[in-house]
């Protein structure tokens, strides 16, 4: 065992000590180090580096981006307890990423897209999408973590929820307001009365009692979202749009009742569970309802921009 694997190690358990979870950074990282073993390196280059993401199993750009970005951040780690270890520069084989506007849900299509669930067969399937996806509507929760959810993490007395592997691995609670603690009670009577028998500790239940998957959850909204008549063919709005909305019409309120968002805006990235500030703030850029809320806002308080 190199030295270079023992301290990917140490790297790997801090990284995951933190709260990371890196999963697949992991495995490429650890790929890496084999490959700069059986070159007989013991140091971190950006050529090496670079020979190493373009040439493992002839990747796309993306991958290659992704790869580099996950050796900068180890020999960052190195750099200090091996000076001649090479940083790689910022921008270094990155490609252009552009996240997709969201779809925000207007009132009426919030509606059409409910009423299509609620027509859903059996009873059973039709209670948990219903009820499922209002959840993610009311906290903005992402999908996999309303799936995940267990009958401890959801506290029907309390009204909170605990999200125990959010993204990276991280916990958070969700505090609820009381007509979606509400709702989430009224489901819990639905689905022990329809299902005597679960085959899950799982408290969004299958149509057969058993665990819901993601597979399925997607199936099951393009369908309703195609009969609803917002989905043509394959474009369509999706599921995590929902929290997309949330967050969006949570700013705009806050933007129309003159709250100042930029000190509120951290109580809403730790709501939704963002890792990074950044990925909050760029809802005030990515949406032009919002954009136009903060200029008519300074133009009535008679601030020049």
């Amino acid at each position: 065992m190199s030295a270079l694997t023992d301290h990917l190690s140490d790297y790997l358990r801090l990284r995951r000590g933190l709260g990371f979870a890196l999963g697949r950074i992991g495995y490429d990282l650890q790929d890496f180090v084999a490959f700069l073993d059986a070159a007989g390196a013991d140091t971190i280059t950006v050529d090496a580096a670079v020979a190493w993401a373009r040439t493992k199993g002839n990747p796309k750009p993306i991958t290659v981006d992704f790869r580099i970005s996950a050796v900068r951040g180890f020999a960052h780690y190195m750099h200090a307890i091996d000076p001649d270890t090479e940083i790689l520069p910022p921008g270094l084989l990155s490609v252009p990423r552009r996240r997709p506007a969201p779809h925000i849900y207007s009132p009426n299509e919030l509606t059409l897209l409910f009423d299509a669930v609620a027509c859903l067969k059996p009873a059973l399937r039709a209670a948990t999408l219903t009820t499922m996806l209002g959840l993610i509507t009311a906290t903005g929760m992402r999908v996999g973590e309303a799936i995940a959810l267990t009958r401890l993490d959801v506290a029907l007395v309390d009204g909170v929820i605990t999200i125990r592997h959010a993204k990276f691995d991280r916990m958070r609670l969700v505090p609820l307001h009381p007509t979606t603690t509400s709702a989430l009670r009224r489901y819990a009577l639905t689905r022990d009365h329809l299902c005597h028998e679960p085959r899950t500790d799982r408290f969004f239940l299958s149509s057969t009692g058993g665990p819901l998957t993601g597979s399925v959850v997607e199936q099951a909204f393009r369908g309703v979202t195609t009969a609803a008549g917002l989905r043509e063919g394959t474009a369509g709005p999706r599921i995590h749009d929902l929290r997309h909305t949330f967050a969006v019409r949570t700013l705009i309120d806050w933007q129309r009742d003159g709250i100042d968002v930029s000190t509120h805006l951290p109580l809403l990235s730790t709501y939704l569970g963002h890792v990074e500030p950044k990925n909050t703030y760029w809802y005030l850029t990515a949406v032009p309802e919002l954009m136009q809320a903060a200029a008519a806002r300074l133009e009535n308080d008679g601030t020049q921009p």
